[in-house]
Order: structure tokens, then sequence, then C-alpha cells
């Protein structure tokens, strides 16, 4: 363990408390939001430390939900999507509610089964000025909203296009080629 300032120790992991499950740095956290209504902030670790009396302090890297973000939640923003910020903060250890795993987007799109536990990322985000790193991302349907991987996505046999479920004008092409013979098997 390195030595700090003022007597304080680094520390190499830390059982949250009433759990078995042990936080090192680098892991992502779920941590207890001060009104309980909300849902649990989401953190990365990036140092944690002791004063030497039991108490233990982490320094987090915050993840922002999209509707915390400037511009808020928009369609193409999944349920489980995060934007990890440049907010950086101290807390007491005794918030950590649980571990996470916050996923790149696409290994989250390759998951069998998702968790509850299991979140994504995109996007970076600078919270003074509301900006994201990238500012744009691939466009994959007619509608050239970019892929939310909670909607369903289908590619059209018949003009090779990527259509959203959600999106009306996706529903009535499908109907359209289902009902003129032009599906897969009517080409």
């Amino acid at each position: 363990m390195a030595k700090t300032k003022q007597g304080k120790r680094d520390v190499d992991a830390y059982t949250i408390k009433g759990t078995n499950k042990v936080v090192r740095v680098g892991d992502c956290v779920l941590m207890r939001p001060a009104d309980t209504d909300n849902p649990p902030y989401v953190a990365r670790v990036e140092r944690m430390e002791s004063d030497g009396r039991g108490s233990v302090r982490v320094r987090v890297r915050w993840y922002y939900r999209p509707e915390e973000a400037k511009g808020g939640r928009r369609p193409f923003h999944g349920a489980k999507e995060l934007f990890l910020s440049d907010h950086f903060d101290t807390q007491s250890a005794h918030t950590i509610e649980g571990k996470c795993i916050v996923h790149s987007f696409k290994s989250y799109t390759k998951l069998d089964n998702v968790g509850p536990e299991d979140f994504y990322c995109r996007f970076d985000y600078k919270a003074a000025t509301g900006a994201f790193t990238p500012d744009r991302v691939a466009v994959y349907c007619k509608c050239e909203m970019p892929y939310n991987p909670d909607d369903l996505m289908v590619q059209c046999e018949g003009c090779k296009d990527c259509f959203l479920l959600t999106a009306r004008r996706s529903i009535i092409h499908l109907e359209y080629l289902l009902w003129s013979g032009l599906g897969p098997n009517n080409e």
C-alpha cells in the first residue's frame, strides 16, 4: 500500500458492507443516492484510501444517465445507456451498494442475457459543456436514428434496408413487402 498525505493509505480492495463482494480500483459500482426514490448512481472507482481508523473513501468517475445530461434522453438512448463523464468526486465507501458492469456498446449488443447489473456506454460526456465524444454515431435504419439495442431492428430481404420495428414507416414498408409477395420467400 502506498502512503498518501496526512496518514492516509491507498487501499487495494474494499468489501461492500453486508456482502462478500469486493471492489477494486477500476470496478464499476452502484452508489446509493440521497433520495431513495431515484435509481442508484453508477461510477467507476479510480482510487480508494483509508484514514487509518477504518474509514474508506473512494474517488470515483461518474457515469451519467441520458436524462441527467444536457439535451436529455433521446429515442435512440437505450434503457441501460450511460455516458462516461469527466466529473470526479470523493465519496464514503459506505455509499457503495453493489457492483455492476459497464460494457462497450459493441459488447453489450452481443450479450445473450442482459442482467440488472449490465449497462453500456458509447459516449464520453463533458459535464460542464454538455459536449459528447464522439459527436456522431453510425445510423443503420431508414429513419436515420442511431441504433437503440432495446428496439428490434430487422433487415428487409427485398430491398436490404434495415428498419426499426418501432418506426411507423418501417412497419408500413414491411406490411407492403409481405402483402405484395416481395417478402423473404417470394422474391
